[in-house]
């Protein structure tokens, strides 16, 4: 089910008034904001919030957790890159059921090539290009996988491309931008421009339209879309038609409504974003930058964008303030809410619902600006 919305400035406002004198309450008894929303909702055990999870994703949460990973706030970089992962969760459920777990029999008609571009220094970056079946010339899309920017590479967000170029009938080029802590703040950054602007030059080589491109992300990735789309304006190549930003990190602050009844949320957390971000920035001032604080980036830069949110995920209303600030500027915006379902559900179409209506209102919105 889809959320409708209300005004994430009028809501903030609220919770900017009467969120003072809550904590004042809540300070006398030395209690944070977290365990004010834990006394007042019931937690449901599956998801660690006050939110009930849709019956497919209880099952797709209940094989992520059967795979045992550890608190990823716990661990190194190096061990948490070694944790199960949703797309992990989704391939153990598909084998339980007896189904075919085949990314090539999930999502056909789709081809895919290994490739190598160069990153902001000449460093080479791997890609995974996915290209539908068709003569082309095709559109194109630069998608940046999720992870934090510490996590997460092309093999773990396949099912989210692949699902984008089929159903957008796109190139989709998946490139694995450099990680912090090894490449600290603004490296992925850096490389996600580099990489669009060689896309922008070569694409030809993938039977796609170089005239026209658009970006798309998840998480992290879903920042760097975003991001990578104002800077090409400073840049001087050609402008993305789109954004397609799925669950984006968009500001670096961590008392909204959403970060307090779903700080506890599963398989993302508020501890797990203070962990990634510990591990990205060089320090404080860092989050600051608009690159990285994109509510006061040059919003108006954008191309029409398109917002996809999970109701179960601290990251929710970073798309809500998102949202409201594109429209006080006057940009396209367009933002979808899933109920029931949690971050990182993008990817599970293969057992979930509301993934695959999701990619499909994704593939949509990237075939209408491409008609444009």
């Amino acid at each position: 089910m889809i959320i409708g919305h209300t005004s994430a400035v009028a809501r903030h406002r609220i919770i900017a008034v009467f969120g003072v004198g809550v904590l004042a309450l809540a300070g006398l008894a030395a209690v944070s904001p977290l365990v004010v929303a834990k006394e007042k909702y019931a937690i449901d055990p599956v998801t660690g919030t006050k939110y009930k999870p849709e019956p497919e994703m209880k099952d797709l949460l209940l094989a992520f957790a059967a795979l045992g990973g550890k608190p990823i706030e716990t661990l190194t970089p190096a061990e948490a890159r070694l944790q199960p992962t949703m797309a992990d969760a989704v391939d153990a459920l598909l084998k339980k059921r007896g189904e075919n777990s085949d990314p090539t029999k999930l999502v056909p008609d789709v081809t895919t090539v290994d490739a190598t571009i160069p990153g902001a220094d000449g460093t080479p970056l791997n890609a995974t290009v996915y290209t539908p079946t068709g003569p082309g010339p095709f559109p194109a899309v630069l998608y940046f996988h999720g992870g934090g920017w510490v996590m997460g590479n092309t093999r773990v967000y396949d099912a989210g491309a692949r699902a984008l170029a089929k159903g957008a009938q796109a190139v989709v080029i998946s490139v694995d931008y450099r990680l912090a802590p090894e490449n600290k703040f603004p490296t992925a950054w850096d490389d996600a421009l580099a990489a669009y602007k060689w896309v922008a030059a070569n694409v030809g080589r993938w039977r796609g339209d170089p005239r026209r491109l658009a970006l798309a992300g998840e998480s992290a990735g879903g920042n760097l879309a975003i991001s990578t789309a104002i800077s090409t304006v400073a840049a001087g190549v050609t402008r993305p038609k789109a954004v397609i930003a799925i669950y984006p990190v968009t500001q670096t602050g961590t008392t909204t409504e959403s970060y307090v009844d779903s700080g506890n949320a599963k398989p993302l957390n508020k501890a797990m974003i203070a962990w990634f971000l510990d591990k990205t920035l060089s320090s404080a001032a860092d989050k600051l930058d608009p690159r990285l604080d994109l509510i006061h980036a040059k919003l108006s830069l954008l191309p029409p964008v398109t917002i996809i949110n999970a109701q179960i995920d601290p990251l929710r209303s970073d798309g809500a303030v998102l949202e409201e600030a594109l429209r006080q500027v006057n940009v396209k915006v367009t933002r979808r809410e899933y109920e029931g379902v949690t971050h990182q559900f993008f990817g599970a179409a293969a057992v979930l619902p509301a993934a695959k209506a999701a990619q499909s209102f994704a593939a949509e919105q990237l075939k209408d600006a491409f008609k444009e």
